[in-house]
């Protein structure tokens, strides 16, 4: 069949008008020297910057971009981040923070998420600094590494949102392929120092958002739960339960609760947790991030209509704990959006002093606050076990208010940045 011209002339301007729109597929980040930013230098270009050099907001950040096949765009700048990361190590105990992005950001200069998140290192910098004066210690060095991925593919308007299958689609395999490596190479730095009889330890943090919250889970669920078994001392009980660096963090994230079902049957083997036992996985999601509640769910009805699916029944300590997942809910909606797999609950304080007990040196008295059914306060924000998990489990899958995150973007705000700094500090204090 031939097409009239009119037609040959439409789809070429179709064509033009995507080829237009497409979001830019470069590396940003391709000066590998470490720069010292400056009011008269931004260091746009270095993949390695130094920030609020020699006051107690000092940080370092790094960048690591991977392509859309998962891929290190180029494995010199992992290289020259990680053979820095080495020689301070060797001298300094380190904070080393990863943030993975989300859908419609990347690694170019000024995106949102790397502002947001230069601003979370500082204060992590002043917050180190103010312990270490309190427990009379080194500061760690707080090190931030930005990992930049292809999250946008169309940059046009109104089309830019249609990508969503598309960029969840390259978030499996980021997750898959590229970024692995790179969290167990900065895992075997931490462990640098801590191999020497040192009180202080180096501590590796890990946040996800969105489809990054299913690049750092698809890279980290079997370790975690590898871990989990691997920590049952002669297998017969479970101490202190070991996870993929010291703490993962996913906001907003955006997979099937189907994915994290295994990892809560896990936890939930489990009767009882020490009283110390420190969290190893925080999922935050918003009770208004509709980006993962609706779309997500419209996308997987069509994507499992042909999967067959069952209601399973679990009933954990002799009966005191009863799980009915149904497999088909589970595998159309997110972690965040499934209640059966919610734990806890995120709040604002309706009244009181808004500085309640934010000592970082008495955080892990207050985490052992955190029993069955227990409300726990922290400035200006509450959390409140659901009864669901034994107390102290290490897997915590929380929903959050929207006056303290409104919607799918809504990360950086000040209450839950604060709520996400307390589970760091607590995590990168010696247990």
């Amino acid at each position: 069949m031939t097409l009239p011209r009119h037609a040959y002339h439409g789809l070429i301007f179709l064509l033009a008008l995507l080829l237009m729109g497409c979001a830019p597929n470069i590396v940003y980040r391709s000066d590998y020297a470490s720069c010292t930013v400056t009011e008269g230098n931004a260091c746009e270009t270095h993949a390695i910057q130094i920030h609020h050099a020699g006051s107690d907001r000092e940080f370092q950040l790094g960048f690591v971009e991977i392509d859309d096949q998962g891929l290190l765009r180029d494995r010199k700048q992992l290289y020259a981040l990680l053979d820095r990361l080495y020689a301070t190590a060797s001298k300094d105990n380190l904070l080393i923070n990863v943030f993975v992005h989300g859908w419609h950001h990347n690694a170019a200069p000024g995106d949102s998420n790397i502002e947001g998140f230069k601003d979370n290192l500082a204060k992590l910098g002043q917050i180190e600094s103010l312990l270490s004066q309190n427990k009379k210690r080194q500061a760690r060095k707080v090190i931030g590494i930005y990992v930049g991925w292809r999250g946008e593919s169309i940059d046009f308007p109104g089309l830019r949102h249609l990508t969503f299958w598309d960029r969840k689609n390259t978030a499996e395999d980021v997750g898959y392929l590229g970024i692995s490596e790179l969290l167990l190479k900065l895992e075997q730095i931490t462990h640098i120092k801590n191999s020497q009889q040192d009180s202080l330890k180096s501590r590796l943090i890990i946040i996800g958002h969105s489809f990054g919250g299913a690049v750092v889970y698809n890279a980290a669920a079997q370790i975690l739960a590898s871990r989990f078994v691997n920590s049952k001392k002669g297998k017969s009980y479970v101490g202190s339960v070991e996870g993929f660096g010291d703490l993962v963090v996913l906001l907003n994230p955006a997979f099937e609760a189907l994915q994290f079902a295994p990892l809560y049957d896990l936890a939930q083997s489990r009767c009882s947790y020490p009283f110390s036992k420190q969290p190893r996985l925080a999922v935050l999601t918003s009770e208004t991030d509709y980006a993962s509640k609706y779309a997500f769910w419209v996308g997987r009805v069509f994507s499992s209509l042909f999967e067959s699916h069952k209601t399973i029944v679990r009933e954990e300590c002799d009966g005191k704990r009863k799980l009915i997942l149904d497999e088909g809910e589970a595998d159309r909606n997110t972690i965040g959006h499934f209640p059966p797999l919610i734990t806890h609950r995120l709040t604002k304080a309706t009244n009181g002093d808004k500085t309640a007990n934010t000592e970082p040196d008495k955080l892990s008295a207050l985490w052992r606050r955190q029993w069955q059914g227990a409300t726990i306060r922290y400035g200006a924000i509450e959390l409140t076990d659901l009864e669901k998990t034994a107390a102290y489990s290490p897997y915590l899958n929380i929903e959050v208010s929207e006056e303290i995150m409104d919607g799918h973007n809504d990360i950086f705000t000040d209450d839950l940045m604060e709520f996400i700094r307390m589970l760091i500090v607590l995590s990168a204090m010696t247990e």
